[in-house]
């Protein structure tokens, strides 16, 4: 079913002033909130994906506890489910995402995003292009994947991409086949002077983090370091301390 946008990225309408017409006071409201977005995500620090927890049949409360312990952003990825599994997940989600003040991502599907209205957009380099995504989540913040130095100084420069991660620094399960970067496309990121929001991605946990900060992060998505805690809610804590 449709879910609705967080409260915040859907400010109340106030009457149009003298003057002005409709269309603009829309026009205006839609810059606030675009606005209001792009400054949560420079403010985000932890990032989770997470599948739709199908075996462990818990995904609301999953979803709750990460978000309790500092979780900003959750994207669902999982290529199993069909379509309306998908937007009946997101419902949940976004249900948490609002009661924790917290933003919520879908990954890949510019379809699905219109059609639940999220906040949050993220394509892979193969997936649909930029532009076109743009077209069908007008409202919403787009996120792109980067593997390369070229990718990430694309990604950059691209007014369509309001922000991008670099990785997978390490290997990692969840993306087989993908070779791990290393750190050196974080050192890239870091010294290529962007003002967008980045994250560095792909294999890290709480074992590894302070070298990604090392090396010049200031923001990482997480997989298996919250998706496998016996708590998430600690786990997530543990994190973000290593992010302040």
């Amino acid at each position: 079913m449709p879910t609705s946008a967080p409260a915040d990225q859907m400010p109340p309408r106030v009457p149009a002033g003298p003057g002005v017409s409709d269309a603009q006071q829309a026009t205006d409201d839609a810059v606030a909130a675009a606005a209001r977005l792009q400054g949560r995500l420079a403010s985000a620090r932890l990032y989770l994906c997470t599948d739709g927890r199908s075996r462990q049949g818990d995904f609301a409360d999953f979803v709750r506890a990460a978000y309790a312990g500092g979780v900003d952003i959750i994207q669902l990825r999982d290529k199993t489910l069909e379509a309306a599994e998908e937007l009946e997940l997101l419902s949940v989600l976004a249900a948490a995402a609002t009661e924790a003040g917290a933003l919520w991502s879908v990954n890949d599907r510019a379809d699905i995003a219109a059609v639940s209205r999220a906040p949050i957009l993220h394509l892979g380099q193969k997936d649909l292009p930029v532009p076109a995504a743009r077209a069908l989540v007008q409202a919403a913040a787009v996120g792109l994947s980067c593997h390369t130095p070229a990718q990430l100084s694309s990604a950059a420069s691209d007014p369509g991409v309001d922000y991008f991660c670099v990785g997978p620094l390490w290997a990692t399960p969840t993306k087989p086949g993908r070779a791990a970067v290393g750190l050196d496309l974080v050192r890239a990121a870091a010294a290529s002077g962007t003002t967008k929001p980045w994250f560095a991605i792909g294999g890290i946990d709480l074992a590894r983090v302070d070298d990604v900060v090392d090396a010049g992060a200031r923001r990482i998505v997480v997989v298996r370091a919250i998706t496998e805690a016996a708590d998430p809610a600690e786990a997530a804590r543990a994190l973000r301390q290593r992010l302040a």
